[in-house]
């Protein structure tokens, strides 16, 4: 008798169903199961609010994890950077595959880049965090931009700058690369001028805790760098949730010498939406070998922001 298929859980989008269709592929060949997509529609799909306005993260993860819990899925693909920063007990993240490529990206008319962009250029994101930090780079430049709130799918997003609503969009890569429409992108932002959000560009597979022969077969597509780099990201993140509600930027990357692997840096930045005002700070330790040790240097890097001012930042989330 053969083996029912798996069910994997996945969000509507393009994005989403490209993403979970590579999970898919891999998990085929690992188990020799077959694996068919679950379409599950999410409140922040539904939504046509701003995501400042709808709570941000969760939205689009709740519905995804009541399926897997009334087990109407066997497991469920996220994007990282869209999960709570508390991991539900009932639940088990069983793998993080290796990241894609974290950075920001923008996506200009007239194939512009970023500083070639004209004054007063309106750019769009849905972020708060990329506002910050794209307001804080344009002022530190003697620069004028216009950073104008936007939602939707990527063809949206890129539509406003077709029709020449807006002069430029920002996007994260690892979307772009995902969905094969990389070549659209004018400018790669350097990380030390847009952090990306904590977890951005990797993915969470997640699924019951009960599961263990499932978790035990979804274990080999883990990756432990970038399971230590996000878990770090993550526990920068939930120190500040708790102290700050300004956006947050946070990575996590691996320092080597030559081939070997010697440390890990972690970087974070904090601001106003304004960008008048952005915390920015970084630390660097032995690569963790532990949940804890991860969670341990999120903690640590957020007090440092915290005691530099982060925590003043309060309440300068979008309304």
């Amino acid at each position: 008798m053969t083996e029912r298929a798996l069910r994997l859980g996945t969000r509507r989008s393009r994005l989403a169903m490209a993403q979970s269709g590579q999970v898919a592929q891999a998990v085929r060949q690992l188990t020799g199961r077959a694996v068919e997509l679950v379409e599950i529609t999410t409140y922040g799909d539904t939504s046509r609010e701003h995501l400042a306005q709808i709570g941000g993260t969760g939205v689009f993860v709740t519905a995804l994890r009541d399926a897997l819990l009334r087990g109407d899925v066997d497991f469920a693909v996220h994007s990282l950077k869209d999960l709570p920063t508390a991991q539900p007990d009932d639940l088990a993240l069983a793998a993080v595959p290796p990241r894609e490529d974290p950075r920001d990206v923008l996506v200009a008319r007239d194939g512009l880049t970023f500083d070639r962009l004209p004054d007063g250029a309106r750019i769009g994101t849905g972020s708060p965090r990329r506002m910050a930090q794209l307001n804080a780079y344009a002022r530190s430049h003697g620069m004028a931009i216009e950073t104008v709130p936007i939602r939707g799918n990527v063809d949206t997003r890129i539509g406003y700058v077709r029709s020449g609503e807006l002069d430029a969009v920002v996007l994260a890569a690892a979307g772009l690369n995902r969905i094969g429409r990389i070549d659209e992108v004018t400018d790669f932002l350097a990380v030390d001028f847009v952090l990306p959000a904590p977890g951005q560009g990797a993915l969470a597979i997640e699924c019951a805790a009960v599961n263990a022969d499932l978790i035990a077969a979804l274990a080999e597509l883990d990756d432990p760098y970038t399971r230590a780099a996000v878990t770090a990201e993550r526990s920068l993140l939930a120190a500040l949730e708790a102290g700050c509600t300004a956006p947050v930027g946070a990575l996590a990357d691996l320092l080597a010498d030559g081939q070997v692997v010697t440390e890990m840096r972690l970087r974070g930045v904090v601001g106003t939406t304004d960008g008048s005002t952005l915390v920015q700070l970084s630390t660097t330790g032995p690569v963790p070998t532990s949940h804890g040790d991860a969670i341990a240097l999120g903690r640590e890097l957020a007090s440092e922001m915290l005691a530099k001012g982060a925590a003043g930042l309060m309440g300068e989330r979008a309304r």
